[in-house]
C-alpha cells in the first residue's frame, strides 16, 4: 500500500463530501436576500413563506458544512505535515483571517436567521440574512485565496533548506491577489449561485407536478430561474478568462486539460471530446476545431498554445483524468446555459409550467450543477500534479512521513463509514422538511373596525369577500400542505 497514494485519496474523499454543501449554502444565502428583500418592499405574505422555507433548507446544509469541514484541518496535521510546516505561515494567516471575518460574521448571525423571524423586527432579520450571505461568501474567499496560492505563489519568501524549509509571508496582499484568486474566486461563487438556485428550481417543479404549493412553487421558480441563467452565462466567461489566466501561470495543466502533448505550429484546436492516451501521446477517438484554443487564449488563430513538450516529463500531470473532468464540466456548463434559456423563453410566454417534461428535467438538473461543481475541483487539483504547492513542493515530499499506510487506511474507511451515516441522516432530514412543505402564507389578522369587521363577518358566512377556504392565493387556488 502506498502511504502518499492513501492520504491523497482521504483527502479527496473527504474534501469532496464536505463540498457537496458549501455552494448549496452559498447560492441559497443569496436567494434569502432577494426573497426577503421582496418581501420588505412588498409586504406580500408568500414572499415571507419562501424565505422562511428556504432558510431551513439553508440552516440543514450548513450543519453539515460545519460537521464536514472541521475533518480538512485535522488531516493537514495528521497526513500532511511536511505540508502543513511549508504552507504553514500562508495558510495560518488566510484561514485566521476566514475565521475572524466570515465564520464570526455568518455563525454570528445565524441563530437570528433561523430562530430570529417573530422575535425580531422584519429589517433585523433581513439585516442578519444579508450577513450570513455575506459570511458564506467571505468563507469562500479566504478558501479560494489559500488554495490559489498553491496554484500560483506570490508574497512570499523560502526560509530554511529541506525538510525544513517553509514558505513565509512578504507581502501579505500579493498573497491574497495572487494571480489566480480573484478568477477562481468568481468561477467558485458563481458555481455555487448555479448550484443554489439548480436546488430552489428542483424543490419547486417537484412541487408543481405534484400540484402543491403553486404560488410558492411558482414564484420560486421564477426567482431562481433569473438568477441560474444569469450565473450560467456569467459562468461561461468566466471559465474562458481562466483558460488565458492558466496559458500564462499553469502551461502544463492546460495542456493536459486539452491533451496538448506535443506544440504543434500555427494554431491549435480546441478538443471537444477524446480519450488521452499517454503511452502513445495523442488523443484517441478526438474530435476537434481548428485554430480555436489559440483564439480563445490569445485571440489570434495561428498562435500555438504550449504542449506538455515544452515541460520536464517529471513534471507531466496525470492528462486522462483532468482532461475528462475538465471537459465534462465545460459540458454540463453549456447544458446548464442552454436548460436556462429554454426555461426563460417558456416563462415569457407563459407556458414553463405547463411544461410536464421541462419540469420533470427541472427536478433532477439539480445533479448536473452539483456534479459540475465536484468536477471542477478534480481537474483543478488533479491538473496541479505533481505539485501540491505549483513549482515548489512536491505531493510525494509533502505527507507525513511517521503515519504508515494502514493507519491512513484504517482512517479512510472509518470516514467512509461516518459520512455514509451523515449521508442518512442527512437525505432524510432534507427530504421530511421538502414533503412537509412550506408552511401556508397567512395574512395578518383583520382590522377590528370599518373594512375589517365586514371582511371578517363575510369570511365567517360565505357572502361578501373571499371564503377563508379559497387559500387566500390569487386566482383562488386551494392549496393543502
Amino acid at each position: 500500500m502506498d502511504a502518499v497514494l492513501l492520504a491523497r485519496l482521504q483527502f479527496a474523499f473527504t474534501l469532496m463530501f464536505h463540498y457537496l454543501f458549501p455552494p448549496i449554502t452559498i447560492g441559497l444565502g443569496l436567494l434569502l436576500v432577494v426573497m426577503e428583500g421582496l418581501y420588505l418592499k412588498t409586504r406580500d405574505i408568500q414572499y415571507e413563506a419562501m424565505a422562511r422555507f428556504w432558510t431551513r433548507i439553508f440552516a440543514v446544509n450548513f450543519a453539515m458544512g460545519v460537521a464536514t469541514g472541521i475533518v480538512m484541518e485535522f488531516q493537514f496535521g495528521t497526513n500532511w505535515a511536511t505540508y502543513s510546516r511549508f504552507v504553514g505561515d500562508v495558510f495560518g494567516s488566510a484561514l485566521a483571517a476566514e475565521g475572524i471575518f466570515a465564520f464570526f460574521l455568518e455563525s454570528g448571525f445565524l441563530a437570528v436567521l433561523v430562530f430570529g423571524w417573530d422575535r425580531v423586527s422584519p429589517g433585523m432579520h433581513f439585516f442578519a440574512t444579508v450577513m450570513v450571505a455575506l459570511g458564506s461568501i467571505f468563507s469562500a474567499l479566504w478558501i479560494v485565496v489559500a488554495n490559489s496560492w498553491q496554484q500560483t505563489p506570490a508574497g512570499f519568501h523560502i526560509v530554511g533548506t529541506g525538510a525544513a524549509a517553509r514558505a513565509e509571508i512578504t507581502d501579505f496582499w500579493a498573497m491574497v491577489f495572487n494571480p489566480s484568486s480573484m478568477e477562481r474566486l468568481v468561477h467558485v461563487l458563481l458555481g455555487a449561485f448555479i448550484v443554489g438556485a439548480f436546488v430552489v428550481l428542483s424543490v419547486s417543479a417537484f412541487y408543481l407536478l405534484r400540484g402543491r404549493h403553486l404560488e410558492f412553487a411558482r414564484r420560486s421558480v421564477t426567482i431562481a430561474l433569473v438568477v441560474a441563467a444569469a450565473a450560467s452565462a456569467a459562468e461561461v466567461i468566466s471559465g474562458d478568462s481562466q483558460a488565458r489566466t492558466l496559458a500564462a501561470t499553469q502551461p502544463a495543466k492546460l495542456a493536459a486539460f486539452e491533451g496538448l502533448y506535443t506544440t504543434a505550429p500555427g494554431g491549435t484546436r480546441l478538443t471537444v471530446v477524446g480519450f488521452p492516451d499517454t503511452a502513445a501521446q495523442r488523443v484517441r477517438g478526438e474530435v476537434a476545431i481548428p485554430g480555436l484554443l489559440s483564439f480563445l487564449v490569445y485571440g489570434d488563430w495561428n498562435k500555438p498554445v504550449a504542449g506538455l513538450d515544452r515541460v520536464a516529463r517529471a513534471d507531466w500531470p496525470p492528462v486522462p483524468l483532468p482532461f475528462q473532468a475538465y471537459h465534462a464540466m465545460v459540458g454540463l456548463g453549456f447544458l446548464f446555459a442552454a436548460l436556462m434559456a429554454v426555461a426563460l423563453v417558456k416563462r415569457w410566454r407563459g407556458t414553463l409550467f405547463q411544461a410536464r417534461w421541462l419540469l420533470w428535467t427541472l427536478v433532477f438538473a439539480v445533479l448536473g450543477p452539483i456534479a459540475a461543481n465536484q468536477l471542477g475541483w478534480v481537474a483543478a487539483e488533479v491538473g496541479r500534479q505533481p505539485w501540491v504547492v505549483y513549482g515548489l513542493l512536491r505531493t510525494a515530499d509533502a505527507t507525513s512521513k511517521s503515519v504508515p499506510a494502514g493507519q491512513v487506511l484504517a482512517s479512510l474507511v472509518m470516514f467512509g463509514v461516518i459520512y455514509a451515516l451523515l449521508l442518512a441522516v442527512y437525505v432524510f432530514v432534507l427530504n421530511a422538511k421538502i414533503l412537509h412543505g412550506p408552511d401556508e402564507a397567512a395574512a395578518p389578522p383583520a382590522a377590528t373596525t370599518g373594512e375589517g369587521l365586514l371582511a371578517a363577518a363575510g369570511s365567517l358566512t360565505g357572502h361578501g369577500g373571499e371564503s377563508l377556504t379559497s387559500g387566500g392565493e390569487p386566482g383562488g387556488h386551494a392549496e393543502r400542505g
